[in-house]
């Protein structure tokens, strides 16, 4: 494998495969720090349970999700509840939108397809999609991962839309320690990339770098050196709302990927000479 990352130090946020995207680093020669920017992820069964309840007994108009994972969840809980057949029934009967290629994937598999998709994998995208479709009055059940979505709850309400909210999965964020180690490397260029791959990583590294009053030393830093990559357009653009444009975004919305388009970017960019 060629060497494309020899010396260069990248700082892995993710809890998940970060095993594997070590040794990915190591094999183009790189040198992988793992600071996790977010704790463990959890399946919020009663969250799950109540919103189905809800979701059921009074259906939606629109229903809109935004992750594959999300909806395996749902649907795995509804087959523990046995009320799988009378969800799939509910959202047959609604208008489904969906954020992202593999939301549109496992709805697939549940031959679902969506009226509104987005156009680029992101929350913007998906709004643009939405055009003419009129959502005063309409329920909304939208299924998020694992945070909320301000921006997007606040543009269906300003459609006149009700929103209700189900969330399958819990981010907590990880202990301060290791959000302070994660700053200050960014902050002293102790590392030459930071690899984000999902949202509420960067979320949560920007609610501490601002706890602290540091938060525009850390954009000024992913702007004059450290180097922001994303592991898609969705993760980039929670970055792009937290004022961090990412540098590098993969074609593939995959881990591998990358590491290994980061890989290129310094080929193409060697450390030591200054970005335009």
């Amino acid at each position: 494998m060629a060497q494309h990352l020899a010396g260069v130090r990248v700082a892995l946020t993710g809890p998940r495969k970060s095993k594997e995207m070590s040794l990915l680093v190591e094999k183009m020669g790189g040198i992988p720090l793992v600071r996790p920017a977010q704790g463990t992820v959890f399946l919020d069964d009663r969250n799950i349970r109540d919103g189905l309840v809800s979701w059921i007994s009074n259906p939606s108009d629109w229903a809109i999700f935004t992750t594959g994972m999300g909806i395996d969840a749902l649907f795995d809980m509804a087959e523990d509840m046995d009320v799988a057949g009378q969800l799939r029934n509910v959202l047959a009967e609604s208008c489904i939108a969906a954020r992202g290629y593999k939301t549109v994937n496992a709805l697939r598999k549940l031959k679902l397809t969506p009226l509104v998709r987005d156009d680029d994998g992101s929350t913007d995208g998906l709004i643009r999609e939405f055009g003419s479709h009129d959502l005063t009055g309409k329920k909304v059940m939208l299924q998020l991962h694992g945070e909320t979505a301000p921006k997007l709850v606040r543009w269906l309400e300003e459609q006149g839309a009700t929103v209700r909210q189900v969330l399958p999965y819990r981010h907590v964020p990880p202990e301060e320690a290791e959000l302070e180690q994660l700053l200050d490397d960014v902050l002293e260029h102790k590392v030459d990339a930071v690899a984000f791959t999902s949202g509420p990583q960067v979320r949560f590294l920007t609610e501490y770098a601002s706890s602290q009053g540091k938060l525009d030393q850390l954009r000024t830093a992913f702007k004059e050196g450290v180097v922001p990559a994303s592991v898609g357009k969705v993760t980039a653009n929670a970055m792009r709302e937290e004022g961090i444009e990412a540098l590098v975004v993969p074609e593939e919305e995959k881990m591998g990927a990358l590491i290994v388009e980061l890989g290129r970017y310094f080929a193409a960019h060697p450390i030591g000479v200054r970005r335009e």
